[in-house]
């Protein structure tokens, strides 16, 4: 994170920590899960799971009532898990099931890379995904689609579907 905004990581560090106690002050802010948490990751892997699946009801079950979508820079945004289920009906229906995962962390966040079934075999990178868990569910996804954030995660562009296999 340092790298990309350009400071050290003593100063993210730092803006990090006063964000947390800016917030702990807030009413009505949930608590937002650790990466290792144990829930979260049980979460995050079902999550996956049902994304691979393009299991959309599964998906839906998965998020909270008021769930958000976002695509930065793109002006994307869907709130509530109606809305968020409706996007992943139409992404479902272009790219089918067959997609692969890879769990990862991003700012201290449960993340995950999407590869996309590739038509002639192997899977090709999609997104990256950033997710916030809260009360066991979630509640934000940032999506990113930008190669350049693929660079800063060193994820490979393409995957062969033996790797997602070996993987589990």
């Amino acid at each position: 994170m340092a790298e990309q905004l350009v400071t050290t990581a003593a100063a993210v560090n730092s803006a990090l920590q006063r964000a947390r106690a800016a917030l702990a002050g807030m009413d009505g802010v949930e608590e937002v899960t650790e990466p290792d948490d144990p829930e979260a990751r049980a979460v995050v892997q079902r999550y996956m799971r049902a994304f691979e699946a393009a299991d959309v009801p599964a998906l839906v079950r998965l998020l909270t009532d008021e769930a958000i979508l976002e695509m930065p820079p793109v002006p994307l945004w869907y709130r509530g898990s109606r809305d968020y289920g409706l996007f992943m009906e139409r992404v479902s229906a272009m790219r089918g099931t067959g997609w692969g995962t890879r769990r990862l962390t991003a700012d201290g966040q449960p993340a995950l890379a999407a590869y996309a079934p590739e038509p002639g075999g192997g899977h090709r990178l999609h997104t990256l995904q950033v997710l916030t868990v809260t009360g066991g569910r979630v509640a934000h996804n940032v999506v990113f689609a930008d190669p350049q954030v693929f660079e800063a995660f060193g994820l490979p562009r393409w995957i062969s579907s033996g790797e997602f296999r070996r993987a589990r």
